[in-house]
């Protein structure tokens, strides 16, 4: 079974909330360049192609807090003639509800997962929802 990830995250350079497909980590540092400090979106693109995972990156100006740039590319996984598969949505840094809860109807279309630590998942769980 051939695993599709789709993860947000900060990186050097490209297009915001474009939909790289990585397949190789060379591809991940030609398109993204290095990641800035305290971004973990790299680091778990990195992991997920050491695991022969199929990547799909988008690029966000804040992990955690650009929600229009995570909305766009949460429109982009909706759309089953542009992916047709997806195993699980990679949102290292986030732990803002109004994102996590936007990806529930991506995760019930694609019967998908989301990932998020300990830490976000906290973040998640005691935030104010008004």
């Amino acid at each position: 079974m051939n695993y599709t990830i789709a993860l947000f995250g900060e990186a050097q350079k490209g297009k915001f909330c474009f939909p790289y497909e990585i397949k190789h980590i060379s591809q991940l540092f030609e398109h993204l360049g290095n990641p800035p400090k305290d971004s973990l979106g790299i680091y778990f693109a990195i992991q997920s192609l050491l695991y022969d995972r199929r990547l799909i990156f988008f690029r966000v100006k804040e992990e955690g807090f650009s929600r229009d740039d995570y909305l766009k590319g949460f429109n982009y996984l909706k759309n089953p003639d542009k992916v047709s598969k997806l195993s699980a949505i990679g949102l290292p840094n986030v732990g803002d509800h109004v994102i996590i809860d936007a990806t529930y109807s991506i995760n019930i279309l694609h019967k998908s997962l989301v990932m998020i630590s300990e830490k976000d998942l906290y973040d998640y769980l005691t935030s104010s929802r008004g």
